[in-house]
């Protein structure tokens, strides 16, 4: 197994570039879902469009565009940037869809309440609103990073080397289709299982704590 160094810092940095990806996804999700929250004008049109944009193009599509049409007015930047930035941009529409979801699934008089005992519109939101909305949102949260993480296997596309990158770089020079197939296999499963696990547990757990019930 004299390629498993070559996968394992393959894997490493698929893991490093998906979960900075997957972080700002997270960021954009919710800024965007409580901008549709509170229904707040221009910039929810605004949100409207980018979810509209983002999930109706392909991440490849996307990469293109950051990494090699951006330059062309002067904005250039490398492609570990280029890939957390491509995989923020696709995964904030689909995590604000997500955490949309769960928002609205509240009932009215839950901030209502909240607001009558004298808190503001932010510590109704964090403290009532919003943890109630995310362990609602928890499994179309976990498939979207999930989704998000089997998405890095087009970085390969702008040069990242990625898995994917490293696959078919050994199967272009040493021809080890099946060997380099395989591992590629086992790495992307020893990356997406324990994810799939670790959610499956935590909405569980959330559940049995009596949220999103």
């Amino acid at each position: 197994m004299r390629y498993l160094p070559m996968y394992q810092k393959a894997a490493i940095l698929t893991v490093k570039i998906g979960a900075l990806g997957i972080v700002f996804a997270i960021i954009v999700g919710l800024i965007c879902a409580t901008i549709q929250y509170y229904k707040v004008p221009v910039l929810r049109t605004i949100v409207a469009v980018y979810i509209e944009l983002s999930r109706n193009t392909p991440l490849l599509v996307q990469l293109f565009f950051i990494y090699y049409g951006l330059p062309k007015v002067g904005i250039s930047i490398d492609a570990n940037t280029c890939g957390v930035a491509g995989l923020a941009f696709l995964g904030g529409s689909y995590m604000a869809e997500a955490f949309r979801s769960g928002l609205e699934t509240i009932e009215p008089i839950q901030e209502e309440s909240a607001l009558s005992l004298g808190m503001s519109n932010y510590q109704a939101m964090r403290y009532v609103i919003l943890p109630q909305a995310v362990s609602i949102s928890i499994p179309a949260f976990m498939a979207n990073v999930i989704f998000l993480l089997k998405e890095t296997s087009v970085f390969s596309a702008i040069s990242l080397m990625d898995l994917m990158f490293t696959a078919k770089d050994l199967i272009g020079v040493y021809y080890k289709t099946t060997e380099s197939l395989f591992l590629l296999v086992v790495f992307y499963l020893i990356i997406l299982l324990p994810v799939s696990i670790l959610g499956s547990l935590l909405e569980r757990r959330l559940r049995y704590a009596g949220f999103g019930a």
